[in-house]
């Protein structure tokens, strides 16, 4: 029976030889690579460049706080809010058409995206622009808030919902 370590040499050994490649002219004269030296053909073996490698980065350890200690989560911004909407009568939009704004500190990181809630449902694509518009709103009172969204679309942080009445012409 062969002893760990010389098994071990003698993979090592042959791992060279199985990772050659072979440079030759096929019968239609076209220039071929192949793992295995071609039969009845001449060919060169191809020394390849060392390959590119990164290290992983591996992620810190989480850090525990003793269970004294009081944890205070984290919100990306301190600020988050819309901006913009009447608090003390209704908005007037003949059409349901309006924009409203958002104050946001600090700027908006790169990868996250702003989304309206209309009365507590996603409301149009995600932007990073702080100016967004609302179109074709019914009359009547809603609630709006805004979300800050991160690539994969998954919420980082909301702000406090509004609620608003919209004044829209009606016609019979």
């Amino acid at each position: 029976m062969r002893s760990p370590l010389a098994c071990l040499l003698l993979l090592l050994c042959s791992l060279p030889a199985a990772a050659q490649i072979y440079k030759y002219t096929d019968a239609q004269g076209n220039t071929a690579y192949s793992n295995q030296p071609p039969e009845g053909r001449a060919s060169q073996t191809v020394e390849l460049p060392p390959l590119n490698s990164v290290e992983s980065l591996r992620k810190p350890a989480p850090v525990t706080l003793p269970s004294t200690a009081v944890q205070v989560p984290q919100t990306q911004y301190s600020q988050l809010e819309l901006t913009g909407l009447p608090s003390d009568e209704a908005l007037r939009a003949n059409n349901g058409t309006f924009d409203v704004g958002v104050a946001i500190v600090p700027r908006l990181r790169s990868g996250d995206r702003l989304r309206l809630v209309l009365d507590g449902q996603p409301y149009g694509q995600p932007t990073n622009v702080p100016r967004l518009q609302l179109v074709n709103v019914d009359r009547g009172e809603h609630s709006l808030a805004v979300q800050v969204v991160d690539s994969q679309d998954a919420v980082v942080q909301e702000s406090a919902t509004v609620t608003f009445t919209v004044q829209r012409v009606h016609l019979p």
